[in-house]
């Protein structure tokens, strides 16, 4: 692989938790093997570099490759109907109740292949990595059997494959509980889900364990037992909660040393704290809250204060967010929840990186994979400014275009 200079360009390094982008302005940037070797001022540029393959950027805007932290682009169908059903009155947990909702997406996907997975999802993946996306963080959680579960899985590390692409999977088993199991939600736990995790961890399918703790999904009993069960296998996990009520999923997941709890409009000031006290994450997901018309928002100024780190998903789901944009989405996490445009970009890498478990991304420093994101833009703010509009000019994945 080449050595390669980029030059001409300003740098948001997303490095200083300082409430700044960490800009360096008539920046270079050393690329060798898909590490940055050496990122700085023009003018302190060592020696060493001057033979080197340079590439002018034109003085535009460089940026870490954004992260999508939380998505469930693996799935059959789609839930047009439901909503216009919403649309016309009926509340999420009327549809969940009626048969709709997650269960609606489990059978259509439970009848698709692997193959039909992969084509229904690969549209969705193009959309994202189209504005500069290079880690994408895929669910299960729409088969609800051991066999649908397992080839959302494959299907999942199958995009990692067949596009330039980092995937990281999560399982989730956990997610709601299928007709077959209706009322019967701790036998589904016991002969489905940890039964199925165990398999897809030997398979090798399972980056960290999900689930979904609310009233329409799982108690904190029944996920602490899932929760059990992944800390057995050595498995980091993350929750779903505190999305419709406060049933103190984070503060459960803060037990096992989570590494996120997303969603969390009805996070209590316990519930903050226990994050900030396990150095969780807190993933917000600005689609769900703007597709569901919700109107608590997440307590951004307890996380702020706890110093709770902030990141930013599209959650993409056939049901509550099908969203297809992480500029929008951090467009929306400003307008809605009244984040700053560093925040929201911040959210969509350094953070997003962190909720992952991930030390190699998201960042623009000496060691790190080079994965950016190359914009015609002048100042980051731009990317959360604008909307329907995408001012990507290339996207650079482990150093190459």
């Amino acid at each position: 692989m080449q050595n390669t200079l980029l030059t001409n360009i300003t740098i948001a390094t997303m490095v200083p938790d300082d409430h700044s982008y960490g800009l360096i302005e008539n920046a270079c940037l050393a690329i060798v093997d898909g590490r940055i070797e050496w990122v700085g001022e023009n003018s302190a540029l060592p020696g060493q570099y001057s033979d080197w393959l340079l590439r002018d950027m034109g003085g535009r805007l460089a940026t870490p490759a954004l992260i999508d932290c939380h998505t469930h682009v693996v799935f059959g169908g789609n839930r047009a109907r439901e909503f216009e059903m919403r649309l016309n009155g009926a509340s999420y947990e009327e549809l969940a109740k009626a048969g709709g909702g997650i269960v609606s997406t489990v059978n259509a996907t439970r009848k698709c292949s692997e193959d039909e997975l992969l084509a229904e999802a690969l549209p969705r993946v193009d959309a994202l990595i189209s504005e500069g996306l290079s880690t994408l963080e895929i669910k299960s959680g729409y088969g609800l059997d051991r066999d649908t579960e397992l080839a959302m899985l494959r299907v999942a590390r199958r995009i990692g494959e067949v596009r330039d692409i980092r995937v990281v999977t999560s399982f989730l088993g956990a997610h709601a509980v299928p007709a077959e199991y209706a009322s019967k939600a701790d036998q589904y736990i016991d002969e489905i889900c940890i039964p199925t995790l165990a398999a897809a961890h030997k398979e090798g399918l399972v980056d960290a364990v999900d689930g979904f703790c609310e009233g329409i999904g799982f108690s904190p009993a029944q996920i602490r037992r899932v929760f059990e069960k992944a800390r057995n296998l050595s498995l980091p996990v993350k929750l779903h909660a505190e999305q419709l009520s406060n049933l103190g999923g984070a503060k459960l997941a803060a037990q096992f040393g989570a590494l996120s709890a997303d969603h969390l409009e009805y996070l209590d000031e316990d519930g903050v704290k226990a994050m900030a006290t396990a150095n969780m994450v807190a993933v917000l997901l600005p689609g769900a809250f703007y597709t569901l018309r919700e109107k608590q928002l997440p307590p951004l100024e307890a996380l702020r204060s706890y110093k709770v780190p902030i990141a930013v998903a599209s959650d993409c789901n056939p049901g509550s967010s099908p969203l297809t944009s992480l500029l929008l989405t951090m467009n929306m996490a400003c307008t809605l929840f009244q984040m700053t445009p560093e925040e929201a970009l911040r959210g969509v890498t350094a953070n997003a990186a962190r909720a992952l478990g991930l030390s190699d991304c998201g960042m623009i420093a000496p060691g790190m994979r080079a994965d950016l994101a190359i914009w015609d833009a002048e100042h980051p703010s731009e990317l959360s400014y604008r909307i329907g509009f995408n001012p990507l000019h290339e996207r650079i994945f482990e150093g190459q275009s």
